[in-house]
């Protein structure tokens, strides 16, 4: 048979890319080999994933009507002279237009004329890998033809991945730049000398573009910056857009639309700066424009240098466990929490030992697969296959000094769009809170993790809360569980407080006569973790508790103990916080942090001899107060509580403070508009919900009855009956999305038979499922021994891990984290892999504890 009737045959295995489709043409959806790798990348012509040489062959097995790819094999040749760094004719990069990578106007970052790129392209049948070259078949059929050049060019899953992590951080055009008023006041701003209108300022100023007025910026998280002068400007006139001086060059400059709240492009900038007798294309920059200053202000005195340890020639690492992982753009936070999290011995076991298995099981849409992603990144990071030295240090190991000498590691952006997938932030190429992500992953994990071994169990305890009516003296005793222990970070208990008063009048004193201290002066807190500790255990006063005891309004004081010890415990310390003058902060501190913990005296014993319990019952409904309107009684007449208007003031407030727009919308309607200092303490004391920064979401429903979820109330998909009076099928959906078949039976009980509100149900009470009594068919479909939900033990721990935070805010700043491995600490800064010489453990953000058997 020719190659041509061969093909012929394959025509209803092949489909053409119509646009829209995710065609993974760029890396192994099972591993991280690529085009560039030494079997090249396989693309099935129907399904459009990409296969390695190793896993192709799996992956036809397992879905027989997938037998036709796209062999692509790429070599990469290094130009002789590109990456020299001399004089060349080439014209200077463009400058970019807007935030983004890979697209027109964004970042480029193609390796475009430092390499040339040899292709070759194939046809390739399976199961025998029969291969037919591309395109010198005479007559290709039409069909294949179509899909081979859709797939060559489409951008492919990976880089469209990229593009829409940053399409939320795009400069847009102001809507008020083509009609934008200018005043004719006769205002004429000079080229330099400027001078905040309102304040002695003679930095971070900014130009009204309707009035010319010049004032100062916004204030800092670390307090620095202006006093918010341009922002009072707006306000009192409401003149929309300003240019920050010294950005100005003849390419363009900084604008910010106060009433867009963002930076914006002003495609007119020129004649509105002409206005006010500006030359745009005179005038050189003078001041750091926001992206710069957003980097500078991090640079905080010592901290990159000693985190990163980038002061030493550190020695590099390779090899199974020592894989680093590139920076996708600010992903640092994940790379690091998941270098730590695969330290575990259950998420090996359950990730990486478990890896053949997984695949086994993996449908065939693999990336949107979370178990399977998960397992990706296991066999990435353990495996060792992508921890390699470099060629050049292969051939010549003394050409040069170690720290030129980088791994290629792993890229997980399959992982990182997946896991971030409808989250507000996640989602995007933002910085992000290391905390955040490590709760939001445990939350993830633990979802997927329902009817099989569960790795999240390791770091689980409950945590026993003693609350104390003061009046009656009766006492209530409760549990909860978690994943991790939040310590207070009390500054004024810090041994150096004498050295820190004298460093703060200096600093003061100082900044009155319009100098700055030598940064080599800082002089940062010195706290113990144990002080952290013991603060953290002390009693906590409970202002406004109803006491059933009394059946009114009382004091109580509430203090928490440990219940269980996890295995492994990771400790957070609360080092962002909110100053006197209300500016959100990070703390500078120098923690004595010990090697090894023990925490036996913080273990909770439950109710004591001669302690009488607060006898059961809720608390009565708050009577509505006189005059409270028509909205009050009408909710009263529902029996609902009236929902507050949101006060858009208080959020703008809070927001100026660098706090997420979404997180002060529900800090002003869960305080009912009690004003910025309610909402103030409620966003202290919620900062660590892993739901923090999602969208406020107010579901209503009649008196009584649970909120439907969409699409409830037309009924929904209802799943047909069996003698049993639950339908199989619908068993068998809920326990492939990870329920135990016990709480399938209890959902579908639930929802009367009803497969998408069971769903639903289960989803929203799955903190509850575990406690929740069990009826006999729901006893009867366990194991013989279900696995214990926690773990304890002593609670002698060591330090195994830590991750360290550089910057002034989670919102920016580089992660980094240290993991000790075969008695020695190991750096892990992205795909940089070393061992550590001096670790960093008193500047640390999270801390990982290992209980000692």
């Amino acid at each position: 048979m020719s190659a041509l009737e061969t093909l012929y045959g394959y025509l209803p295995c092949v489909k053409v890319p119509r646009g829209g489709e995710k065609i993974y043409k760029d890396e192994c959806i099972y591993c991280y080999d690529t085009p560039e790798s030494e079997g090249g990348l396989f693309v099935c012509l129907k399904s459009y994933m990409g296969l390695c040489h190793l896993h192709v062959q799996k992956f036809y097995e397992k879905f027989p009507e997938n037998p036709i790819y796209l062999h692509l094999k790429r070599t990469k040749i290094e130009i002789s002279g590109a990456a020299g760094g001399g004089e060349t004719d080439d014209p200077p990069a463009k400058k970019p237009t807007r935030l983004a990578i890979g697209v027109e106007g964004g970042f480029d970052v193609s390796e475009e004329g430092r390499y040339e790129i040899q292709e070759e392209i194939s046809i390739v049948v399976m199961p025998g890998y029969e291969s037919f070259p591309y395109p010198s078949i005479e007559d290709t059929p039409v069909q294949i033809q179509l899909a081979i050049e859709g797939i060559l060019k489409s951008s492919g899953a990976d880089k469209q991945s990229a593009v829409e992590a940053w399409d939320g951080e795009v400069r847009q055009v102001s809507k008020h730049a083509d009609k934008l008023e200018q005043l004719d006041n006769g205002v004429k701003v000079p080229p330099k000398g400027w001078k905040c209108s309102r304040c002695d300022l003679v930095e971070n100023l900014w130009m009204n573009l309707t009035d010319g007025s010049i004032a100062c910026g916004r204030r800092y998280f670390d307090g620095s910056g202006g006093n918010n002068h341009a922002v009072d400007q707006f306000r009192e006139t409401g003149f929309p857009l300003a240019v920050k001086l010294g950005t100005i060059t003849p390419t363009g400059a900084d604008v910010y639309s106060y009433d867009e709240d963002e930076m914006v492009e002003d495609p007119h900038l020129a004649r509105h700066l002409q206005h006010f007798g500006i030359n745009m294309m005179s005038m050189e920059k003078t001041d750091k424009t926001m992206t710069e200053l957003e980097i500078d202000i991090n640079q905080r005195v010592g901290e990159w240098a000693t985190i990163q340890e980038s002061d030493k020639q550190l020695k590099p690492m390779y090899g199974p466990g020592y894989t680093g992982m590139k920076n996708m753009g600010n992903s640092c936070y994940l790379n690091s929490v998941m270098q730590v999290i695969f330290t575990l011995p259950d998420f090996r076991k359950r990730f990486f030992e478990d890896y053949d298995l997984i695949l086994n099981r993996a449908p065939e849409e693999a990336p949107n697969d979370f178990t399977t992603q998960m397992a990706k990144v296991g066999y990435g990071l353990l495996s060792g296959t992508f921890s390699n030295p470099p060629e050049e240090e292969m051939a010549a190991a003394a050409a040069a000094p170690p720290a030129k000498k980088v791994q290629n590691g792993i890229t997980p952006r399959m992982f990182k769009t997946l896991i971030g997938k409808g989250h507000t932030e996640f989602s995007t190429n933002r910085q992000q809170d290391a905390q955040e992500f490590f709760l939001h992953l445990i939350n993830i994990i633990d979802r997927h993790s329902r009817g099989t071994f569960n790795p999240t169990v390791s770091l689980k305890y409950m945590a026993e809360e003693r609350i104390q009516c003061v009046q009656s003296g009766k006492v209530r005793y409760k549990q909860r569980s978690d994943y991790l222990l939040s310590l207070p970070v009390p500054v004024e208990l810090a041994d150096n407080r004498e050295e820190l008063v004298v460093y703060e009048t200096r600093k003061r004193e100082k900044e009155s006569k319009g100098e700055k201290m030598d940064p080599k002066d800082l002089v940062r807190a010195k706290l113990s973790l144990q002080t952290c500790l013991d603060s953290w255990a002390e009693p906590e006063s409970i202002q406004d508790f109803y006491s059933s005891a009394l059946q009114a309004r009382s004091v109580a004081n509430k203090t928490t103990r440990f219940a269980t010890f996890p295995n492994y415990l990771m400790v957070h310390l609360k080092k962002f916080t909110i100053g006197e003058d209300w500016v959100p902060k990070k703390l500078d501190v120098s923690m004595s942090i010990p090697d090894e913990l023990d925490l036996e005296h913080l273990r909770g014993k439950g109710i004591q001899q001669g302690e009488e319990e607060l006898p059961e019952g809720e608390e009565p409904p708050m009577e509505e107060p006189a005059g409270a309107g028509a909205g009050a009684t009408a909710a009263a007449a529902t029996g609902q509580k009236a929902e507050p208007e949101i006060d858009e003031g208080t959020v703008i407030q809070l927001s100026e403070m660098g706090f997420p727009t979404e997180a002060c919308r529900k800090a002003v309607y869960y305080t009912s508009n009690c004003g910025a200092e309610a909402a103030m303490d409620w966003i202290m004391q919620h900062m660590d919900d892993p739901d923090f920064a999602q969208p406020l979401q107010i579901q209503r429903a009649p008196a009584g009855q649970r909120p439907e979820p969409e699409g409830a109330a037309a009924g929904g998909p209802r799943a047909p009956e069996s003698s049993s009076g639950l339908s199989e099928e619908a068993l068998t959906i809920l326990e492939a999305m990870g329920f135990t078949r016990g709480q399938a039976i209890r959902g579908l009980k639930a929802t009367d038979n009803n497969l998408e509100r069971a769903a639903d149900w289960l989803f929203s009470h799955s903190d509850e499922l575990d406690t929740m009594p069990m009826d006999t068919a729901e006893q009867e479909s366990l194991p013989a021994q279900a696995a214990p939900q926690v773990q304890d033990g002593t609670g002698k721990y060591k330090l195994v891990a830590f991750i360290s935070h550089m910057g002034t805010s989670t919102m920016c700043g580089h992660y980094v984290c240290h993991i000790l491995k075969d008695g020695r600490w190991v750096i892990y800064n992205d795909e940089k892999v070393a061992v550590s010489e001096n670790p960093p453990k008193d500047l640390a953000y999270l801390y990982l504890y290992q209980r000692i058997q």
